[in-house]
């Protein structure tokens, strides 16, 4: 009707096409085709009866329903099919997520078998040290006993020596054999106490290693004290062994038959110990696979949380490590400045001090022994700090000092900000078991929504 009517308007209309049918001249003349016109003779109704049909109204609202049914009709279809495809993809993870429960569970319960082995284990080195040292206690009783009986015939030679020149030469004969058994005795001494020294030093280097090894599995924590233990065995053997050599002359049978027994078994423990390091090999591989895959994981629950935050307010999410927070900064520039100039300020200095964090060269931290070990600790006397301190608050040096030591643990080499799974209610690193817990249960929150 809009078209007719801009026709009319404008004298281009059916009545003046009519009325102006010799002397149309270049104008363009227009009008809504009806009956009249599709059964006229001429152009005009060869034109309309070749190119189109003639319809009523009601024919053409008709064919807009049907064609409006029929897409309605398969957009439903489409939308079926997209909810099956949907249910298929929530059983498949339904089913990874019950998958990781299980591994989660089997990961606890070694973890615990773990800590009483790890108990067992230290209890049974620490009778063995202890059996080890009462044995070294009573050689040492030994040798000293030895040592009297020595200088007591010592004594007696010496009271001799006014007998013959054939009883002197005697004398001569047994002063020198005891000397060679002084001399033997004093350097079995003084291997025994090497082998002490040894002994203990394993000890302590056996007390370092168990801590170091506590994160383990229990079957790598299992044959790393059987090695340590091996080891101290052989060292054991090795000093016994430099005692038993010099204990008496290489024509003693007995003392060389027991050298070499005790060689034998000392071949045999470095035999068990090598097959331990093959063992501890594979299992430190398994480890660091098992490792790998736990990672991975944990990537695929940063990303697919990621995703699913809708809110600040969660118990489980992500935490950027090494990021500063902007309210420290926000809230005291409030104090300073004007609502909008605070915001702007804040921003500003907030991207300085986190761009400030990412220069390699910036390093405030010291090493201090702590313990018998050294650890490295945040420098407060650091020059940059203690201005931040001085110039805003506690608030904005406590955000940056926080990031600066999240960045130091977790990416101290690229410094960049490093996402990670995060408990916000008892602000801590969340586990895998909390996190999966945490998105079952927001799966079946929309489930029920839905």
């Amino acid at each position: 009707m809009e078209f007719e009517k801009f026709f009319e308007a404008d004298d281009h209309s059916k009545k003046e096409w009519g009325a102006r049918s010799r002397s149309l001249g270049s104008n363009i003349y227009g009008w809504f085709a009806r009956d009249d016109d599709y059964r006229s003779e001429g152009a005009i109704g060869d034109y309309l009866r070749k190119t189109g049909k003639l319809k009523t109204i009601s024919d053409l609202v008709q064919e807009a329903t049907q064609h409006r049914n029929k897409a309605v009709a398969n957009l439903a279809n489409e939308l079926d099919l997209k909810n099956d495809n949907l249910d298929q993809l929530q059983v498949k993870y339904n089913e990874r997520t019950m998958s990781l429960s299980r591994m989660i569970e089997e990961k606890d319960m070694l973890h615990r078998a773990f800590s009483e082995e790890t108990r067992r284990m230290q209890r049974i080195a620490r009778e063995h040290v202890q059996r080890v040292l009462d044995e070294q206690e009573m050689l040492n009783m030994e040798l000293e006993n030895k040592r009297r009986r020595l200088d007591t015939w010592s004594k007696e030679l010496n009271k001799r020596e006014a007998l013959t020149e054939r009883e002197k030469q005697k004398l001569e004969e047994e002063k020198k054999k005891n000397d060679v058994r002084n001399n033997s005795l004093q350097m079995a001494s003084e291997e025994q106490k090497r082998a002490d020294e040894n002994v203990l030093r394993l000890v302590e280097e056996q007390k370092r290693e168990k801590e170091a090894a506590l994160k383990r599995v229990l079957e790598l924590e299992r044959n790393l004290a059987e090695k340590q233990k091996l080891e101290m065995e052989i060292e054991e053997l090795k000093g016994k062994l430099e005692v038993m050599k010099h204990m008496g002359g290489e024509d003693d049978a007995a003392v060389q038959k027991k050298i070499r027994e005790m060689n034998e078994q000392l071949e045999e423990k470095i035999e068990e110990m090598d097959g331990l390091e093959d063992l501890n090999k594979q299992l430190l591989t398994k480890e660091r696979s098992s490792n790998d895959e736990l990672q991975k994981a944990r990537k695929e629950l940063i990303e697919g949380l990621n995703e699913m935050m809708s809110s600040s307010r969660v118990n489980i999410g992500i935490k950027r490590m090494g990021e500063i927070d902007e309210k420290a900064f926000l809230n005291s520039c409030k104090q300073r400045f004007a609502p909008e100039e605070a915001e702007i300020k804040s921003v500003e200095l907030c991207s300085l001090w986190q761009e400030k964090l990412k220069n390699p060269e910036f390093h405030p931290f010291k090493i201090i022994p702590l313990d018998g070990k050294h650890e490295e600790v945040l420098d407060e006397d650091n020059e940059s700090l203690h201005e931040l301190k001085d110039e805003w608050s506690d608030e904005i040096y406590d955000a940056v000092t926080t990031a600066l030591k999240e960045l130091n643990e977790y990416n101290p080499s690229g410094r960049y900000v490093v996402p990670e799974l995060w408990n916000y209610k008892e602000n801590r690193k969340a586990t895998l078991k909390e996190v999966i817990c945490y998105i079952l249960k927001q799966v079946k929150t929309l489930k029920r929504k839905r």
